[in-house]
């Protein structure tokens, strides 16, 4: 009897072991889906796609929900994240992201942002690219007064380029 107690109160263990693993599981697999959701929401254009126009590139991203023109693209090679900004004439920085990917700080200027007057630096991009859309040796300015990871892309980008706006999204051509 002793015996049959000890196998029960086992499978009883195991039984209950097993549903909390489950419940773990399903949860993180729920945080995962909520994550990039949430992910999606922001950054609509994380895989980006470049066609050919005849001889021209072409892109074409989706507002995200917030009406903004956010992607994916790269620094020198690395990974970044863009926030489209006609209003910025060079691609702004915040310093953090400079730092993670290293680019030189050049000499300090005071400039004026949207968040007020701030000191920043100068630098030189070797590489700028959104897809298979990529131009060479840009300034930039590396930004101490904002947070986040998002790049302002400026017009010393941008007015290389073509750019239509229809509803939703934006085209864009090199």
């Amino acid at each position: 009897m002793q015996e049959e107690n000890k196998q029960r109160d086992f499978i009883s263990r195991a039984g209950m072991g097993m549903t909390v693993v489950a419940w773990i599981i399903f949860l993180a697999m729920m945080f995962g889906v909520f994550d990039y959701l949430v992910t999606q929401r922001n950054n609509p254009n994380q895989n980006i796609v470049t066609t050919m126009d005849g001889y021209r590139k072409e892109i074409t991203l989706q507002r995200n929900a917030y009406g903004h023109y956010v992607s994916s693209g790269s620094i020198n090679g690395n990974d970044v994240v863009f926030l489209l900004d006609t209003g910025a004439s060079d691609i702004a920085i915040p310093e953090s992201v400079a730092d993670e990917i290293g680019l030189q700080k050049g000499r300090d200027v005071y400039v004026k942002t949207a968040n007020g007057n701030t000191r920043a630096y100068r630098t030189r991009l070797q590489s700028v690219a959104i897809g298979d859309i990529v131009l060479y040796d840009l300034s930039a300015t590396i930004l101490t007064n904002i947070s986040g990871h998002e790049i302002l892309l400026g017009m010393n980008f941008l007015k290389h380029l073509e750019i239509t706006q229809k509803g939703q999204t934006l085209t864009i051509r090199q």
